[in-house]
């Protein structure tokens, strides 16, 4: 890259720094990890909707996937997405388009029911049959070793869910708004205390009181896991996790489009906040980015530092 270009590179992420709200120093030669990855990836991206059929309601899933799949031998980590309670994966398109655009092949069932987590693990059953498919534009372009869950309210519930019955096949879950159990459904409440492999990364927003509060009154002895410091809490040792809640989004700001005009209420400013950090988090987890596993160390990471964006920052993470 030539000097010039790469002064423009560090202007647009300057002025990526200034749009987030993210303090940085002039003289400083890295921007934030979190504007990095804010930022979209250097990915193309193509979208479908109803790409494959079906899960174990009749749903059809959609995808968003890098338009040179595979390129220079690139094979693509996979992200299994679970939507809300009555929500459909367009309404997360814009953070589902972003994921991609950092080189994840992302998959959602279009069934607003997914909190056992069944058809949120079926997606990655089914996106792994079509890569063994010489005929499929997936044919030897996927990690089948690379494997992420994420997803929003009942489908933060079946994130971590279909990780806790994968067999240690999906590596990472990312809970966003996670439900306290008072609020699951039939029965589908995870406890964090069964994890047994894998990684974890909470996310919440200040405002969600009701839904996914990030504090509890009574112990969780008493009561149970109704809130997110007691989720974190209940994680064992040895499953790495963090946990961070973003100042000011409620509970749907995450289908931000990239604002609140098309997300269903409650909703604050909109998705941008859930870019940075939770592409970081998989891109450490999946793709193995330094710079972002260094994010969440454990008392040194940049996750932990003092942010106006984020509160409750905490982590476990050790890097190699």
């Amino acid at each position: 890259m030539t000097r010039s270009a790469t002064v423009l590179v560090r202007c647009c992420l300057l002025a990526a720094l200034v749009v987030l709200g993210i303090p940085f120093e002039i003289g400083h030669a890295d921007p934030p990890v979190e504007a990095v990855y804010a930022q979209p990836g250097s990915w193309a991206v193509t979208e479908q909707r109803a790409f494959t059929c079906c899960d174990s309601t009749g749903a059809a899933y959609d995808i968003w996937y890098p338009t040179e799949l595979g390129a220079n031998g690139f094979r693509h980590p996979i992200i299994t997405w679970g939507d809300g309670t009555n929500a459909y994966p367009n309404q997360y398109a814009y953070l589902l388009r972003h994921f991609a655009s950092w080189g994840f092949v992302v998959i959602a069932t279009e069934s607003s029911a997914t909190g056992s987590g069944i058809d949120i693990a079926g997606a990655v059953d089914r996106l792994l049959s079509l890569a063994t498919d010489p005929g499929s534009v997936f044919h030897d372009r996927l990690d089948p070793d690379a494997i992420g869950a994420v997803g929003h309210s009942q489908g933060a519930t079946g994130a971590l869910n279909a990780m806790m019955h994968s067999g240690g096949r999906i590596k990472t879950a990312v809970p966003i708004e996670l439900p306290i159990q008072l609020s699951c459904f039939l029965g589908w409440c995870p406890d964090t205390h069964g994890l047994a492999g894998g990684s974890v990364f909470f996310v919440n927003g200040s405002a969600d009181t009701v839904i996914s509060p990030s504090e509890q009154t009574l112990p969780p002895t008493a009561v149970g896991l109704q809130s997110l410091r007691a989720f974190y809490d209940a994680v064992p040792a040895g499953v790495q996790k963090a946990w961070g809640t973003l100042v000011g989004p409620n509970h749907n700001d995450v289908q931000g489009q990239p604002d609140c005009a098309d997300a269903s209420w409650p909703c604050t400013s909109g998705v941008s906040g859930y870019l940075g950090y939770p592409t970081a988090w998989l891109a450490a987890r999946l793709l193995g980015r330094a710079d972002a596993q260094r994010a969440f160390a454990a008392g040194s990471g940049e996750f932990l530092a003092p942010n106006p964006l984020w509160t409750n920052q905490i982590s476990d993470i050790t890097t190699p």
